[in-house]
């Protein structure tokens, strides 16, 4: 399980992107296509047309770090289909991106009610 801090956010770019791209392709296509900051400390991550392919793009502070998984066999599951209105940039829980990453089908996990905290007023 990856151990993030809470202000990172993992977020996932919904349409395939040519994973050739390195550090500054990848980081362009998050300024241009997610409109988002690729220097914010978020997570973004990307998917190859076949999904077979997936590379997670992060600004630390002392400079950029690029995983990158290829399958040999199958694809990664896609969780946003199941709500392809939802745009470009799907968020994601740091458990979720790992249980993606092992290439756990998200689709048909729910997630059970968690505790809250009361808004009390006094």
């Amino acid at each position: 399980m990856l151990r993030l801090p809470p202000s990172v956010q993992v977020l996932a770019c919904t349409r395939p992107v040519d994973l050739r791209k390195s550090f500054d392709g990848l980081a362009a296509v998050t300024e241009s296509v997610l409109e988002r900051d690729p220097m914010s400390g978020h997570i973004f991550v990307f998917f190859n047309r076949r999904a077979d392919q997936i590379r997670l793009l992060w600004w630390d502070r002392d400079g950029w770090l690029l995983v990158a998984k290829r399958l040999e066999r199958g694809r990664f599951p896609m969780p946003w289909q199941r709500a392809p209105s939802q745009g470009l940039v799907w968020g994601l829980q740091p458990g979720e991106l790992s249980l993606l990453l092992e290439g756990i089908d998200l689709r048909g996990a729910r997630r059970l009610p968690r505790w809250q905290p009361c808004d009390v007023t006094t």
